[in-house]
């Protein structure tokens, strides 16, 4: 894992997409990712070493300039925990934009882990769970397969349980 706060390791930076959360999204794609998942759509993102370091006030200015909610994904950004909490957070605090995180990690896992868990605070959405072959829907939202939940996370906080997302 990178404990670096100060930098991402960035594969891609994705500006005005749809395709990972609601509304046109500025989308980083992060280096790293254990879970391994059986046809990935993305196992170039595996490489822990792979894309390059942003620092992020680079991160911070796209976002701004898209002036876009923005979406973290991957490879899995919990495997940088001190940077996307970090970013998160700059997010949250300098532009207000909603921000959502995909990982291969369970809602149960993160919050069962102190590091995990304050790094997911701050998020809006967290889309949970690895992507599983057998279970792939095409006709589902913002997800690969039907493991997968669409988490609110400070709703889920508060209530102590999952309590999903659903477009309003």
């Amino acid at each position: 894992m990178n404990e670096n706060s100060d930098k991402l390791r960035v594969l891609q930076v994705v500006e005005g997409t749809s395709v990972d959360g609601p509304q046109l999204r500025t989308s980083i794609y992060v280096a790293g990712c254990k879970h391994a998942c059986p046809e990935c759509h993305n196992p170039q993102s595996w490489d822990f070493n792979g894309g390059e370091y942003r620092s992020l006030d680079d991160l911070m200015t796209i976002i701004a300039y898209n002036e876009s909610p923005v979406t973290l994904s991957g490879g899995d950004p919990l495997y940088q925990p001190a940077a996307v909490q970090a970013l998160v957070h700059r997010i949250k605090t300098e532009l207000g934009y909603n921000v959502w995180l995909y990982t291969g990690f369970t809602w149960e896992e993160i919050t069962a882990d102190p590091v995990l868990l304050d790094t997911i605070k701050e998020v809006d959405v967290v889309v949970d769970g690895p992507f599983v072959v057998a279970l792939r829907d095409i006709s589902l939202l913002f997800k690969g397969s039907s493991n997968q939940r669409l988490i609110d996370v400070s709703r889920s906080l508060a209530a102590g349980t999952v309590v999903e997302w659903h477009r309003e």
